[in-house]
């Protein structure tokens, strides 16, 4: 596969729009149902330099900021059983390659830290387009996805149930939603 330097993202440094963005995930619930979630207090950063090579995105997460719609269930998960809120405050992740397959795809590999755990993780990124606001700002849309072993960093509790199943699955799903906004 042929890898291309022109890009559907132009050049610059573009800020996550957390007003107009989601930074989700998904697991499964006792081997059967799907249980969403988002984290709500989140910032990012995407640099596209003039050669590619160069590009990186940078991304931080308050972990106590995690909403499922259901208090009880989010207060569990901020718990030491879960994200330790208390003791790891944040999530961070940091590129260290940004590969474009297409003009429109990228291949994000990075470091995620959480947890306390730091491990490589690679992401997916579709460009959606870009446009010009009301305002004059020159944004861009990305839908990213991506998905981690929660086990990998440390947080493992779980409980097995009679069928085989697990309360909560390992494998976490990711699913970012941003809308970024480029930098004067």
């Amino acid at each position: 596969m042929s890898l291309t330097t022109t890009t559907a993202v132009p050049t610059g440094t573009w800020v996550a729009d957390a007003a107009h963005s989601k930074v989700g995930f998904s697991v499964k619930h006792l081997g059967i149902a799907t249980v969403r979630g988002e984290f709500q207090s989140f910032e990012g950063t995407l640099v596209i330099p003039e050669d590619l090579a160069g590009a990186r995105a940078h991304g931080t997460i308050k972990v106590a900021s995690v909403n499922t719609n259901e208090p009880q269930r989010d207060d569990h998960l901020r718990s030491p059983d879960f994200f330790d809120a208390e003791q790891y405050a944040e999530m961070t992740f940091e590129s260290t390659s940004i590969e474009a397959l297409d003009e429109e795809t990228f291949r994000i590999t990075g470091d995620l830290t959480l947890h306390g755990v730091t491990k490589p993780v690679v992401l997916h990124a579709d460009v959606q387009g870009t446009e010009t606001d009301p305002w004059g700002n020159e944004r861009v849309g990305l839908e990213i996805t991506g998905q981690l072993s929660r086990g990998d960093y440390g947080m493992t509790f779980n409980q097995a149930l009679g069928s085989g199943n697990v309360l909560v699955s390992d494998k976490v799903k990711l699913a970012l939603d941003i809308s970024a906004v480029k930098q004067a």
